[in-house]
């Protein structure tokens, strides 16, 4: 049986992706990420591109809650996070929300999922 802790993390892991994709990216609702996008990828498919952006940040959210190959899961965000902040840092600091900064946000988000993943007791099946 999954711990308060270990259970109230991974909602919270799950809303952090659910919020990003869905309001963010899919609805717009922070155009900022459609601009990173365009710096990024250029401009002609950042909206479409955006979009289907927010729809794996929504399908991360969903394969957390599932359970299934949860290791995998968490390996995968572990390296997105740190894939999409090292790019962003790198190629569009003045898009985002904190600046360079933003990697503090990061770093910290990196370790919640190590912690959550590898240190904290958690159900063993469904790996």
């Amino acid at each position: 049986m999954p711990t308060p802790l270990y259970r109230a993390l991974t909602y919270f892991i799950a809303l952090v992706w659910l919020a990003n994709g869905l309001l963010g990216k899919v609805l717009n609702l922070v155009p900022r990420h459609a601009a990173i996008v365009a710096r990024i990828l250029g401009p002609a498919y950042a909206g479409p591109l955006t979009r289907l952006i927010g729809l794996a940040e929504i399908g991360m959210a969903v394969w957390l809650l599932s359970g299934i190959r949860r290791r995998w899961c968490v390996l995968a965000q572990l390296a997105l996070v740190t894939t999409m902040n090292a790019l962003e840092f790198r190629l569009a600091p003045d898009l985002l929300l904190w600046g360079r900064a933003n990697a503090v946000f990061a770093s910290l988000f990196v370790g919640l999922l190590y912690y959550y993943e590898f240190r904290l007791p958690h159900p063993s099946p469904a790996r």
